[in-house]
């Protein structure tokens, strides 16, 4: 079974960068999308970004013109750079990928367990 795990994340001052990446374990046969969400202290997961094998791209409101998503739909792999950051931004960061793991699978939602990304005021 696919697997992804998160990594990159830590402590920012306001206004700086950080990266986070995600990489797949495991098998499959073909990729949609990769995203990315968060999930701030007592609030909702929210959808951040995501990057459809196609290239389209799309982020939300929040985060974009500051966020880039990137990812390698061969790997399953994937980064958010992440620039201007704001105290607003921090939270909980999951990447998450819709994937075939064989042809005759049906499209599964898959999750990794999540990494902190903390901006300082």
């Amino acid at each position: 079974q696919v697997q992804l795990v998160e990594s990159g994340g830590g402590l920012v001052e306001n206004g700086g960068s950080l990266g986070l990446s995600c990489a797949a374990s495991g098998t499959f046969f073909r990729v949609d999308r990769m995203s990315w969400y968060r999930q701030a202290p007592g609030k909702q997961r929210e959808f951040v970004a995501e990057f459809f094998t196609g290239g389209r791209t799309t982020y939300a409101e929040s985060v974009k013109g500051r966020f880039t998503i990137t990812i390698d739909p061969a790997k399953i792999s994937g980064n958010l750079q992440m620039s201007t950051l704001r105290p607003e931004d921090t939270g909980i960061y999951f990447c998450s990928a819709i994937l075939k793991e064989r042809p005759a699978s049906s499209w599964g939602t898959y999750w990794g367990q999540g990494i902190q990304v903390t901006v300082s005021s």
